[in-house]
């Protein structure tokens, strides 16, 4: 007999339930049924037509909206089941009747659980219980072996039916309840008992399941013993497999075939950069031992390389596979703002945060995130403070990678000395933390592997050959410094010169840029600003007009969102070379201007930009050609490394079969070319010593108030671990380094900074509030006296009719000397200034008369400080800026470069955020908080206040901002949950890939800005660890 029935899984994952075989089990899984007849040795089969009924019969579903056995399987739930049990007992009466009918026993046999259900015959056969041998057929199925893995509430039930069924067994070993395994032995021993049997009423197993389910409801379940300690075991097992899971995905950081990484960054890489595949050298520094063992590595290739983009890979498999922060630092903020743009669209489709430190922006410390990792970007100041803020915070070990770019920026005076107190820091504090370091070739690689601890991978790898040249007067030598002139001779130039002409471009640079623009690039490198604007002008001059009709739509384009940008305004330089798809790049320019201007030259819409050496150093724009106008910058002649860095910039990959460049030289200049052309790379020492011991008065004062060191011994055995320490030989000459770090602790001792235990054997070093605020804020310690004096004197008498007073005591110290004031202009700015603020001008030391008479060309006998001076002329034209937002009408009024105002904001906001941290640390300075909080958003932006939320997305400037405000986008929201195609649409001037990064941008600052209101209300609902108990 063939009997189906379907039970639906309630729950997914459960335990195999192959090995249980009953008569509820679907037929598909059980063996045909047959009737065998013990003197036969043929089998009698069951009518098909009862076969039919059966399977008919449980052909549907049982309902299992009540779970009794909780997230088992369900057996019961509504009546239906149980209808369908009570008809499968009549049907098998049935077929007991049946077979009773027959001449022989029928014996049921079931193959898969090797019992056979005995049922005999009237006249061969004795009669057992039919009630009972009903019962205990259907509950065969239920055997020991099927339920040794259910669980306890099914296992009761199982153990009570068969206590139940025993009942009507005989107690002898020869005797076997029915069903029986060998029904035999029973039928001779039974015939004479059965007639005393009386019979009983029969309970219906229906009746039996819902017994022992209430049974199972309100009384514990008789499990055995073996039973609950095997389920123990199986439990304790099973703990110890997810734990051994949990440690293997801990030290496995391989996720995908893409260098560890999911296949989904490959396909970032390609959608959003355009890179196919990597380099031969990026697959082998990838695979490098050291990579794959997380040691401190140091790569160098040459200018163009494709350092970055490894650099990207390791900083993407910290974040997704070792689930830790990583550091980025770059020297320029305007890398840092290019980086954030390109990295949040990764940081979007990966889920991590990608946090500006740049300028005034970046908290500390930042954010703590629970749920995903951070990648800080961050210039080298701000990446110094970030790390003194995680030190603080014990944090630092959740940084798991830091990487340097231009690591040659080591010895770069005093932002060398800030990268090297950095590192230095973290790798005596972090253990943990990997330190990357990607340069161009240094030259003492040796020394920076000591500091760094570092291996070190250089390739000689360029995507297209470079081939240098010399141009001397008319001709044209190629470098080979295999030669011992190291010039060869090479080629004259063609091109007719006019004798007027002549006299204008008498190093030939027409002649030379002629030769490759329109159809291909060419980058004019400029010893002075000036000269930039000078070159670009004069160029114009000598083109054919066959120049303007070049892409003349898109160039049309490119002259209005100049304008645009400048309020209606627009450079008459770029008004006269831009049709001729010329432009000059130079920090003279606004920020705006100049991102406007890389632009069109990375699309082709400008051919040429005549720049200083700034440009090579910062975001990269390959040419086809470059040209050195001349040896120098400023006054100063080449070095070596600025040599190779705007070399590096030609050649085009993808584009060109090689890349050419050309140094301008005349005869005096010839043997120190030589020099330059075949030098090696300048050494790079350590700068902590520079500006006297500047850098090493700085590092001990914060090792000192960060508790990473308290006394002699430890700040000892730190500077063995700098790079001054491993060129102490060759700097150190009148001292070794041990004196050196004494001198500085007493020094900071006199500055009032640090104070010394009074017990003669502590020695333990503590630093003073104001050393505190010093190294805090970041302040250059040659300021922090004055700033605190400035300050104090401030509150006697702060003025707040205006910002003026306020902004005089955040202009930067450092600045001052940039510029030196038109006293005219002076003159006319302080007359009309209100009484409150020029009586606040005096107070500072600048009275009116003062002034005057300086404007009139007299001489002052009076003492006046020189520096309060200057520093509240440029106070004056920050007021200006604030007052009236457009920067072409101040530098007008002021006779200053756009460039230089926008870079005075800059740094004044920078400078506001440290004065403000300097105060947080000091008492008497409490009032000074918020104000400067205020304060340093409004330079930072400087813009109308209805535009700062737009203007704080990475990548929008005033003009952009004015646009996407006059469409409809006014708040951080509208932007964050813009389409690109309808933004591209309702914004002028605006690309397909631009739309794309600031919608990222957007969305990656909203998801900051939530994090970090989310982190507040964690730590408002968080239980205190010290809270007081009985």
């Amino acid at each position: 007999m063939s009997n189906e029935l379907k039970v639906k899984r309630v729950s997914s994952g459960k335990r195999s339930r192959d090995r249980l075989r009953s008569n509820l089990t679907p037929a598909r899984k059980r063996t045909s049924v047959t009737r065998r007849c013990p003197e036969s040795k043929g089998d009698m089969e069951v009518p098909k037509a009862t076969n039919k009924s059966l399977d008919a019969t449980f052909s549907e579903y049982c309902s299992d909206t009540e779970d009794l056995f909780g997230d088992y399987d369900s057996i019961i739930a509504d009546s239906s089941f149980l209808t369908k049990l009570d008809s499968v007992e009549q049907n098998i009466i049935h077929d007991i009747d049946y077979a009773n009918r027959g001449s022989c026993p029928v014996v049921q046999k079931h193959e898969n659980l090797e019992f056979t259900s005995l049922k005999s015959s009237t006249e061969n056969c004795p009669k057992p219980l039919r009630d009972d041998s009903v019962t205990n057929s259907i509950l065969e199925g239920f055997g020991d072996d099927s339920f040794r893995d259910i669980p306890s509430s099914q296992l009761a039930f199982q153990q009570d039916i068969l206590q139940k069924a025993g009942m009507n067994c005989c107690i002898d070993d020869d005797k076997t309840s029915t069903p029986m395994r060998h029904p035999e032995k029973y039928l001779a021993t039974e015939d004479k008992k059965q007639s005393h049997i009386a019979p009983k009423a029969r309970k219906s197993v229906s009746d039996q399941l819902k017994k022992a389910m209430m049974d199972n409801a309100t009384a514990p379940s008789s499990v055995s013993r073996a039973v609950v300690q095997e389920a123990a075991i199986v439990t304790k097992e099973i703990s110890f497999a997810l734990e051994a899971i949990e440690l293997v995905s801990k030290e496995t950081t391989d996720l995908g075939p893409f260098f560890g990484l999911p296949t989904k960054v490959k396909e970032l890489i390609c959608n959003l950069k355009g890179i196919q595949d990597l380099y031969e050298w990026q697959k082998t520094c990838l695979n490098l031992d050291s990579v794959q063992q997380r040691r401190n590595l140091i790569y160098s290739l040459p200018t163009s390389g494709g350092k970055t983009l490894v650099a990207e890979i390791l900083i993407l498999k910290e974040l997704l596979c070792r689930k830790k922060d990583a550091l980025f630092i770059l020297p320029y903020i305007s890398l840092v703002q290019e980086k954030v743009r390109g990295l949040a669209s990764f940081g979007m489709e990966l889920d991590f945060m990608v946090e500006e430190y740049a300028g005034s922006k970046g908290r500390f410390p930042p954010v703590k995130r629970r749920g995903r990792r951070s990648l800080y970007i961050a210039t080298i100041e701000k990446a110094h403070s970030l790390v003194n803020s995680l030190i603080e915070a014990k944090r630092l070990d959740n940084v798991g990678l830091v990487v340097v770019d231009e690591l040659h920026m080591l010895g770069d005076g005093s932002r060398g000395a800030i990268i090297e107190m950095t590192l230095a820091k973290v790798i005596y504090i972090s253990k943990s933390t990997q330190i990357i370091g990607m340069s161009a070739t240094l030259g003492n690689v040796q020394d920076i592997q000591k500091f760094l601890r570092a291996e070190n991978y250089s390739n000689d790898f360029r995507p297209i050959e470079l081939k240098e040249y010399v141009k001397l007067k008319d001709s044209i030598y190629e470098v080979d410094t295999k030669e011992e002139e190291c010039f060869k001779f090479s080629r004259l130039l063609n091109f007719k010169y006019s004798s007027a002409m002549q006299k204008m471009d008498q190093d030939h640079i027409v002649a030379l840029v002629a030769e490759v623009i329109p159809s291909q690039s060419c980058l004019v490198f400029c010893p002075t600003k000036k000269n930039c604007e000078n070159v670009a002008a004069m160029i114009c001059k000598y083109l054919k007009n066959e120049f303007i009709q070049h892409k003349q739509a898109e160039k049309a384009v490119l002259l209005e969102a100049l304008k645009s940008s400048g309020n209606g305004l627009l450079c008459p330089v770029l008004r006269r070379t831009v049709p001729y798809g010329l432009a000059y790049h130079h920090s003279g320019l606004t920020s705006e201007e100049r991102k406007l201007v890389e632009e069109a030259y990375s699309s082709g819409v400008l051919c040429l930009l005549a720049c200083t050496s700034t440009l090579a150093a910062g975001i990269n724009l390959p040419a086809r050609r470059v040209i050195l106008r001349s040896p120098y910058v400023a006054a100063d002649f080449l070095k070596r490394s600025q040599y190779k860095q705007m070399v590096g910039r030609a050649g085009r990959a993808g584009i060109d079969t090689h890349g050419e460049s050309i140094l301008i030289i005349q005869d005096k200049d010839k043997d120190l070319a030589k020099k330059l052309v075949s030098s090696p790379m300048e050494i790079c020492k350590s700068n902590l010593m520079h500006d006297n011991g500047k850098g090493v008065l700085s590092l001990v004062l914060s090792l000192i108030g960060l508790n990473v060191t308290n006394n002699l011994q430890k700040i000892r055995d730190f500077m063995n671990g700098t790079l001054l320490s491993v060129q102490e030989k060759q700097l150190c000459l009148d001292k070794n380094l041990w004196d050196v770090t004494q001198e500085c602790v007493e020094l900071l001792k006199e500055k009032g900074l640090v104070t010394a235990s009074t017990e003669p054997k502590d020695g333990t070093l503590q630093v003073t509030k104001l050393g505190r605020a010093t190294y805090k804020g970041s302040v250059d310690l040659t300021y922090s006296e004055v700033l605190y004096k400035d300050l104090s004197k401030g509150l006697e008498c702060l003025m707040l009719d205006s910002f003026l007073h306020l902004v005089y005591l955040v202009t930067p110290y450092d600045i001052v000397s940039q510029c030196k004031p038109d006293w005219m202009v002076y003159f006319r700015q302080f007359t009309m200034l209100s009484a409150a603020e020029q009586k606040m001008c005096s107070a500072v030391g600048v009275p009116e008369s003062f002034v005057a008479r300086r404007a009139a060309g007299q001489n002052v006998k009076k003492n006046v400080d020189q520096v309060v001076v200057n520093r509240l002329y440029l106070a004056l034209v920050l007021l200006g800026l604030l007052k009236e937002t457009d920067l072409w009408s101040v530098a007008d009024r002021f006779q200053l470069s756009r460039g230089f105002l926008q870079t005075l904001l800059s740094s004044s906001s920078a400078f506001c955020s440290c004065v403000l941290h300097f105060t947080e640390e000091l008492e008497e300075f409490w009032p000074f908080r918020a104000l400067l909080t205020e304060l340093t958003r409004r330079l930072t932006y400087c813009v109308q206040a209805e535009l700062i939320p737009l203007m704080e997305v990475t990548g929008v400037m005033e003009g952009r901002a004015k646009q996407l405000y006059n469409a409809g986008y006014k708040t951080l929201s509208h932007l964050a949950n813009a389409d690109p195609n309808v933004l591209v649409k309702s914004v002028e001037n605006l690309f397909k890939k631009q739309a794309n990064q600031i919608v990222a941008s957007a969305k990656m600052l909203l998801t900051e800005k939530a994090d970090a209101l989310q982190e507040e209300v964690d730590d408002m609902l968080t239980k205190p660890h010290d809270l007081p108990s009985l």
